[in-house]
């Protein structure tokens, strides 16, 4: 059967077996205790204010109240519907709580407990809350499968949105033809496998490839430009250099907190080598999703086409996690990303934790180099953060397309003009709930008022 009438996750109870759950709180009790220390977050909002907490100049209520406001609406909109439909754990539900929950604790100790704490009542809380859900006359949480298709099938042209913006209509919609051409060549020779692999792996290689040209294009350019005029020449600006009191140039003070910040995390390698280990035997024990596309693909268990989607998602907040790590001094929950594809893959636990501490290592030492490497290609790091900007209006359709399908599935006419005008309304109050949470949320919400109507017999629940 092709894949796209298979890509509805079947329905999993979030029933973990006891190795998984000791896992999932064992995870949860380490990113606590790392965010505490200011380590790493998973919010790349709320890195960018580590740097004042670390030198005492922003108080502790004060970050757990920044930390707490720019994640809240991801875990309750976002993280637990999504585990909820998919019967997988995501990072929103694990990770933006543990920050929240990290950053609070006023004692080191404190932290991994509360952490533990959180990771405890996911597994064992969220199961009972699957359980009752689907015992509801309005089963909405069955309903939300139905948003996999619309993801899968629309997140797989974010490259093309990337490329529109930065290179142009023209070459965004040669992009586009290319990718429809491979979704209609997968379909047709592999029809088991997902179709829109292939077609990712396609948009991101022609935007690496768009960018490296301009690159190179504007370096043969400057290499024949008339070189700029000396600065000591009649009528040339002089540029001032400070120097240091025995003569020399003093050190530029931004590379100066680069380099102190980027020795900070290497001080604290062997932290980062236990969370690489740990995040990696958690996602290999295939309980975890690393994004929204991924979540439905590891219900599945089509764990080599999650490990290509998540590699090439990789690539566009990787130049955003390395700079906000370096001018913070503080890294990203799950290092760049990449943990996630080689845990996929790997052959069993221990394999993918020796996997995941050997990565996370290498990723902390190179983050000077890539730092360096990103200054030296301004349209690569341009093109990732066109990538990264394309993945959430991408997602942003998609989940909305995905929350309409589940109100029709769930209710009709009635489920679309609760789930639609909940979305709607969210978006004319200044919208308290983000975009990417909204659909997910207005979902739940609708169903529980759905319910609520048919206890008051004013509502008929949906055959099938």
């Amino acid at each position: 059967m092709p894949f796209a009438l298979t890509t509805v996750a079947t329905v999993d109870k979030l029933d973990f077996t006891l190795p998984q759950s000791l896992t999932v709180i064992g995870v949860c009790a380490l990113t606590a205790l790392i965010s505490n220390m200011a380590l790493a977050v998973f919010n790349d909002g709320v890195r960018p204010f580590l740097l004042d907490f670390v030198r005492g100049n922003t108080r502790r209520g004060e970050m757990t109240a920044v930390s707490f406001g720019l994640s809240a609406g991801f875990v309750f909109g976002l993280g637990a519907p999504m585990a909820l439909s998919t019967g997988v754990l995501n990072p929103w539900l694990l990770f933006l709580p543990t920050d929240i929950l990290g950053i609070f604790a006023p004692r080191r100790w404190l932290a991994p407990i509360l952490g533990g704490a959180w990771g405890a009542v996911v597994v064992f809380g969220l199961s009972g809350a699957n359980n009752a859900a689907h015992d509801l006359p309005v089963d909405f949480v069955t309903a939300m499968q139905e948003m996999a298709t619309p993801i899968l099938f629309l997140f797989l042209l974010f490259p093309v949105i990337a490329i529109a913006s930065q290179f142009g209509r023209v070459r965004g919609a040669a992009t586009f033809v290319v990718e429809i051409a491979f979704v209609v060549l997968s379909m047709k020779v592999w029809p088991e496998q997902f179709p829109g692999a292939l077609a990712m792996a396609a948009g991101v290689l022609m935007l690496l490839g768009f960018a490296l040209d301009k690159d190179l294009r504007d370096r043969r350019a400057a290499a024949v430009s008339p070189p700029a005029k000396p600065a000591d020449a009649p009528g040339a600006a002089r540029i001032p250099v400070r120097e240091r009191p025995d003569g020399k140039p003093a050190a530029d003070p931004v590379a100066s907190l680069f380099g102190a910040n980027a020795e900070r995390l290497r001080r604290h390698l062997p932290w980062f080598a236990l969370l690489g280990a740990t995040l990696a035997a958690m996602v290999n024990l295939h309980v975890f999703g690393g994004g929204e596309a991924t979540s439905f693909l590891v219900a599945k268990g089509d764990y080599g086409e999650a490990a290509q989607v998540d590699f090439y998602r990789a690539f566009g907040f990787l130049p955003l996690i390395a700079t906000t790590a370096l001018a913070s001094g503080a890294f990203q929950i799950v290092g760049f990303s990449f943990v996630y594809p080689l845990a996929y893959l790997a052959p069993n636990v221990p394999v993918a934790a020796a996997g995941g501490a050997v990565l996370f290592t290498v990723e902390i030492l190179a983050l000077s180099y890539i730092g360096k490497g990103l200054a030296l290609l301004p349209s690569i790091r341009d093109a990732s953060d066109h990538l990264r900007n394309a993945i959430g209006k991408t997602l942003e359709i998609a989940i909305l397309f995905g929350a309409i399908a589940a109100a029709a599935k769930m209710g009709g006419g009635l489920g679309i003009t609760l789930v639609g005008g909940l979305y709607l309304l969210n978006e004319s109050i200044g919208r308290p709930v983000v975009r990417l949470a909204a659909g997910p949320a207005a979902v739940v919400v609708a169903g529980i008022a759905l319910n609520v109507l048919h206890w008051l017999d004013l509502f008929t629940p949906l055959k099938g």
